[in-house]
């Protein structure tokens, strides 16, 4: 597959479930379902005691609904970007992804919600 060249809407088709999959992971506290979809460099980066602590503060937040704003494309990545809701608060937070193709496999390569 040619990842980066697709069409926005093709891209967002593959990415969405692949957010979804690692939000709902931070949601129910799992390191498998969090990580699933990560290039080993994320997982030598989010560790099962990371993400638990990452996890850990109070009150815990859950990740709510989210709206796609961009998509930048790279040679070899996509980034994308979202408008992102929390359980603890009304504010917008930004939500942002890298996305590689590694033997076949779309994984996130980085991301980070602030």
């Amino acid at each position: 597959m040619d990842f980066c060249n697709l069409r926005t809407e093709e891209i967002l088709s593959i990415v969405e479930p692949i957010k979804q999959n690692c939000l709902d992971g931070s949601n129910e506290d799992s390191y498998e379902k969090h990580t699933l979809n990560f290039t080993e460099r994320m997982k030598r980066i989010v560790t099962p005691y990371e993400l638990k602590r990452q996890l850990s503060s109070e009150p815990r937040i859950y990740f709510r609904e989210r709206q796609f704003i961009a998509l930048f494309r790279r040679v070899d990545a996509i980034a994308v970007v979202w408008k992102q809701s929390i359980s603890s608060c009304d504010d917008e937070l930004i939500n942002q992804a890298i996305f590689k193709e590694e033997e076949g496999k779309i994984l996130i390569d980085h991301c980070m919600i602030c």
